[in-house]
């Protein structure tokens, strides 16, 4: 049997969409940058929120970051919510939240903060923060 050219490229375009469909999901928590109304908007609805201080020079950062995004594609955190609030950029936020240095992640269960650590990188130590904001 033949596959026309319809056909193939109909079968590759349905191939793409899936593939794209799957990594998007795989990815539906990543961090977007904080701004004070979606994230007030989150408490409010009472969405688990998970709030990054992060330095883009940082290391420490830069090796939670994976942990993260792997810990988030489980279906449980599918609801939370992560803003990364930049370390160097908006001191006033960083403030806010009582952070004294970048690699600081804070969840947040509605209105109310669930806990925190600084310079963690323990998959399992971070997966357990997480849960606390569910």
């Amino acid at each position: 049997m033949t596959m026309t050219r319809k056909m193939f490229n109909g079968a590759l375009l349905a191939t793409l969409l899936a593939v794209t469909g799957l990594v998007s999901s795989a990815f539906a928590s990543s961090a977007v940058p904080f701004a004070t109304d979606a994230f007030k908007s989150a408490q409010a609805a009472g969405q688990p929120v998970l709030i990054e201080i992060h330095a883009g020079w940082c290391p420490t950062c830069k090796a939670q970051t994976p942990i993260i995004e792997r810990l988030t594609t489980d279906p449980k955190f599918k609801d939370l919510k992560i803003f990364r609030v930049d370390f160097d950029d908006q001191k006033p936020t960083v403030k806010s939240f009582g952070a004294q240095m970048q690699s600081t992640l804070i969840v947040f269960k509605g209105a109310a903060e669930q806990g925190r650590s600084v310079g963690d990188t323990s998959e399992t130590s971070i997966g357990a923060l997480l849960d606390k904001a569910l």
